[in-house]
């Protein structure tokens, strides 16, 4: 079992400190194989707090750590750092690399840095990105059938509300459909603080493959939505059943105010393949 714990829009620089110890007992109880930041780190991509956010990932301890950038990450309010050296901050705190990879025989995990210093909020995905990421998934596909693919955006590339197209990621539809041919099994993201998990295949005609976009919320900043409180991901992928089929869960882990903990809240069990039926939703109790 590869297990895999999604954190984003964690804005520090606005988190709540007993959600920040929280996560951390929580991410102790997981043993995760790998923690992505899917972005928005920092509030404002000031230093103070991206030093914030190193303490939190260094006190995962040996776990490895995937990062990408989110629009908070880089200075709004400094145009001439923002247009010199925008990335400066992070990566003084996370490395020169702004896309980073993770490869396991269980899992592959290709971050996409979305952000551009010329969008105030959207984001973006270039025609280069996309074959490169497209590149590696088809290599991996051709390595193992059983490895989870995974690409990880800020931005998200599918929405389930209307308010929230606004958001959506410019030159998803080229990306989607060339990842999905390339063997890409999930898509995650963040931004819009809103969870969900959604079928690509469902949204984007054509679509060559089952893929599946994964949406977490703010994992430690007090500005949630709506009625979700703080929120992870907790995807766990299983080696192949007997008859070759790779089947995938993804958890939403909410914090609770009552018992000041990370409680699941709802399960989605995925059929990455197409012999089974693509999804059962349960939740506990």
């Amino acid at each position: 079992m590869t297990v895999l714990l999604q954190i984003s829009d964690t804005h520090f620089g606005t988190e709540r400190p007993l959600v920040v110890a929280a996560l951390l007992r929580l991410a102790d109880a997981l043993s995760p194989d790998l923690v992505v930041l899917s972005g928005d780190i920092t509030q404002r991509a000031r230093r103070r707090q991206f030093a914030s956010a190193r303490a939190f990932v260094d006190a995962l301890g040996a776990t490895p750590t995937l990062v990408i950038p989110g629009n908070h990450d880089i200075p709004l309010f400094d145009p001439l750092a923002r247009l010199c050296y925008p990335y400066a901050n992070h990566q003084r705190a996370f490395g020169a690399d702004l896309e980073p990879a993770f490869e396991s025989p269980g899992l592959l995990v290709l971050g996409v840095n979305t952000t551009r210093p010329y969008r105030h909020k959207d984001g973006e995905v270039s025609m280069q990105q996309v074959r490169r990421v497209a590149a590696r998934l088809e290599a991996a596909s051709a390595a193992s059938a059983a490895q989870l693919r995974v690409v990880v955006t800020h931005q998200p590339v599918a929405v389930t509300r209307a308010q929230d197209e606004k958001n959506l990621l410019h030159g998803r539809e080229r990306a989607v459909q060339r990842w999905a041919r390339a063997g890409a099994d999930l898509i995650l993201g963040g931004h819009i603080h809103l969870p969900y998990v959604l079928p690509l295949h469902d949204t984007f005609a054509g679509l060559a493959r089952r893929m599946w976009a994964v949406q977490a919320g703010t994992a430690l900043s007090r500005r949630t939505r709506g009625t979700i409180d703080n929120s992870v991901n907790v995807i766990r992928h299983a080696t192949p059943a007997d008859d070759g089929a790779r089947t995938t869960t993804v958890e939403r882990w909410d914090y609770s105010e009552t018992s000041e903990a990370f409680e699941m809240i709802v399960r989605h069990d995925l059929a990455l393949d197409g012999a089974r039926p693509a999804i059962a939703v349960t939740s506990p109790g």
